[in-house]
């Protein structure tokens, strides 16, 4: 059985035309029978794998969801509802996307699955970056790794066009220096949700990320 169904598809194009209070109140126990379980139910498969690469992992499948509804308190766009399900494992507390996990994404057109680092705090960032540039070699040689390269690519993630001095030397090889975030990102159809042997899948991706995931654990510890 397909751990996605095509409703879960559906339901998230229907919110892009109906995201108001109302379409969502009349649609929210399909939301929570063709999304909201399918995702708790993943999330509760994975949690395990991942814990196999990295046995720091100590969370629940509830806590490893975003929820649907969106913070619009400082924001123009005054849509109540996400347009996506994600979720997030990694061995931080709930919520926080600086520290190398799995995430997990379904919406209208694309399945995505992500690790690394996605919002990190500038102290954190510091480290990172000073890590980078006295590991050069190393750091060129996880991202010339094939296996990395076939999932994910290279790393993704917005930059400064600014460095501090002392890194500008290192930049000059390798440019990732100027990065704000450091995320590998792989990219498919969202019928893609509904292959039987996701969980292998997903994890054929967390392994291609685990020896960059622990040169970036090692630039965040202490």
């Amino acid at each position: 059985m397909p751990w996605f169904t095509e409703d879960a598809y559906d339901f998230f194009r229907e919110l892009e035309l109906n995201n108001d209070r109302e379409w969502f109140e009349k649609n929210k126990k399909r939301y929570e029978a063709n999304v909201k379980k399918p995702m708790e139910a993943f999330a509760a498969e994975m949690i395990p794998r991942m814990k196999e690469i990295d046995p720091a992992i100590d969370m629940t499948a509830k806590s490893a969801l975003f929820r649907i509804y969106r913070d619009t308190r400082f924001s123009k766009d005054k849509r109540p509802y996400k347009t996506n399900a994600g979720m997030h494992v990694n061995s931080a507390h709930k919520g926080d996307l600086g520290r190398p996990g799995l995430y997990f994404h379904i919406d209208p057109r694309v399945m995505g699955i992500a690790s690394g680092c996605y919002m990190i705090e500038t102290p954190k960032l510091k480290q990172i970056r000073t890590f980078i540039s006295q590991n050069l070699d190393e750091f060129d040689a996880l991202l010339a790794d094939s296996h990395f390269k076939r999932c994910f690519g290279t790393i993704a993630g917005e930059k400064n066009k600014i460095l501090p001095p002392d890194l500008k030397a290192a930049a000059q090889r390798q440019p990732l220096l100027f990065n704000k975030q450091f995320y590998y990102w792989a990219e498919y159809e969202v019928e893609d949700a509904g292959r039987e042997d996701l969980p292998e899948f997903v994890m054929d991706h967390m392994r291609a990320a685990k020896p960059m995931n622990d040169f970036l654990t090692r630039a965040l510890t202490p």
